[in-house]
């Protein structure tokens, strides 16, 4: 006679986290389409405002590190001038320094007079709801890397990106430029040991003051 196996239940961790990923995905996707339906007359006068100052296309396309290390292209409201690229090689010395360290400039000669507004106040990174809705991103997660700053992630891209990357994120409410690389990856990786979805809405929350305070804006 045929021996039957009982299906080993799922432990009580396994469930909540399961749940919590299921309900995470659903209050991304409602809250992505309401976002991007309330604010679309906004978003129209920014993408107007990009293209009277430099022309082109308002928005910009970067090739980021997502959820299992694999690649996707995440949208943002283009921030630097056209030539940008070009502009890169014309930087000091210090300069260059100071980007390979960081990936970032805290006093950027390539970004825009619209291009700095928007940054100071986050509005440049509001057509990622898009992302969100179509499944890249997350509201709250860590930040998606930069393809050059793999190597810099080093063993801890891994766990990092064991999650959808947000919009905004535990760092981001905890210091975001005046943070450094390494305490970055620490932040991000606090954020995987401990989310949930009373820390998501706390980070949620924490992120309208932060932007309204123009906290560690750059």
């Amino acid at each position: 006679m045929e021996q039957i196996v009982a299906e080993q239940p799922l432990s009580l961790s396994e469930n909540r986290k399961t749940a919590y990923i299921l309900l995470k995905r659903t209050f991304d996707i409602i809250l992505s389409l309401l976002g991007l339906i309330l604010i679309s007359p906004f978003l129209l006068i920014v993408m107007a405002s990009i293209v009277l100052e430099d022309g082109g296309s308002p928005f910009f396309f970067q090739p980021r590190i997502g959820k299992g290390c694999q690649t996707f292209q995440m949208v943002k409201f283009r921030s630097m001038y056209q030539n940008a690229e070009e502009m890169l090689a014309q930087l000091s010395d210090e300069e260059k320094k100071e980007f390979h360290e960081n990936f970032k400039l805290r006093n950027d000669p390539r970004i825009t007079k619209v291009g700095r507004f928007i940054r100071k106040t986050s509005i440049d990174e509001l057509p990622q709801l898009w992302n969100v809705l179509v499944g890249d991103m997350s509201l709250v997660g860590p930040r998606p890397p930069l393809l050059v700053e793999d190597e810099a992630y080093g063993t801890h891209l891994q766990k990092v990106m064991s999650v959808r990357p947000g919009i905004t994120g535990y760092w981001q409410v905890h210091g975001r430029s005046d943070t450094s690389f390494s305490e970055r990856i620490e932040m991000n990786e606090y954020y995987i040991d401990h989310r949930s979805l009373w820390l998501d809405t706390r980070i949620l929350f924490e992120t309208i003051a932060v932007v309204f305070g123009r906290k560690g804006a750059i």
